[in-house]
């Protein structure tokens, strides 16, 4: 499944919003093409039960797409790891914390409707 599936479906705006002036000046453009951001529900408890996952203590030098690229061979599904936690940026993550990476893949991707 390629990665890009995540955006099949969504609404692309163009965000012109004064308080992206400055960004939009040092670009020189006047508009950013987005992406909607998808509104994906966490899984129940029975589905998660019928997930495998796999634990990881949080250490110095780990990011999302680390993990992604050795669990599944792919650095651009690091959101996948980081919604399934709740974490949706590395800086919500502390030295120690576990996180769980869920496999198989297809499993999650039917859960999030991809």
């Amino acid at each position: 499944m390629a990665t890009s599936e995540r955006y099949i479906g969504r609404m692309r705006l163009y965000n012109s919003e004064p308080l992206y002036s400055e960004l939009l000046e040092n670009r020189g453009v006047t508009r950013i093409l987005q992406y909607e951001t998808p509104e994906f529900r966490h899984p129940t408890v029975d589905e998660i039960r019928s997930l495998q996952l796999i634990s990881h203590e949080w250490r110095m030098g780990d990011h999302f797409w680390k993990l992604a690229a050795k669990h599944y061979g792919d650095p651009q599904l690091w959101w996948v790891i980081a919604w399934f936690n709740r974490r949706p940026t590395e800086t919500m993550v502390s030295y120690g914390d576990v996180i769980n990476i869920p496999q198989p893949l297809e499993r999650i991707f039917q859960m999030y409707g991809l």
